[in-house]
């Protein structure tokens, strides 16, 4: 017999990541956070890296370049970041930089959703966590190798 899309692991996958962002929007919606996840993610991730262009973060928070400026436009608006022309590679770039007003949003959303992020990892033991995202990078690298693909 024939393995049908909702028994493979890919259906499973897709369905948790429905799950998870679903659930981030209601928890960010919930606890009053003041960014979607989608800017929470911008502003996570240039508290880590700092000068990325809007490609590099693009690959980073996983969206395309076109959503990726679209959440971008609206963090400038609300001041949480600033964008400066450099060169890169010989070609002209706009490094994207957090403001100090969004390092304060990125440390308050985190507070804000840390007691269900907390409850949430509570519930499941840390080695199967981080089992999980084992099992996750080795499916990944499989697919990477068989499919030549580069995300």
């Amino acid at each position: 017999m024939r393995e049908h899309f909702r028994d493979t692991i890919f259906y499973q996958i897709e369905l948790t990541a429905k799950y998870c962002k679903k659930l981030g929007a209601q928890v960010f919606e919930q606890y009053n956070v003041g960014v979607s996840v989608e800017e929470y993610a911008i502003l996570d991730t240039l508290l880590c890296e700092k000068e990325l262009c809007q490609r590099d973060l693009a690959k980073l928070i996983l969206k395309d370049r076109a959503n990726t400026g679209k959440l971008l436009d609206g963090l400038e608006q609300k001041g949480l970041i600033t964008r400066r022309l450099s060169m890169k590679n010989n070609r002209p770039v706009k490094l994207i930089e957090i403001t100090e007003q969004g390092i304060k949003q990125a440390e308050e959303a985190a507070l804000r959703i840390s007691p269900h992020y907390h409850n949430v990892k509570e519930r499941i033991a840390n080695s199967d966590i981080a089992r999980v995202g084992e099992l996750l990078t080795e499916l990944r690298q499989t697919l990477n190798e068989s499919l030549k693909i580069q995300i």
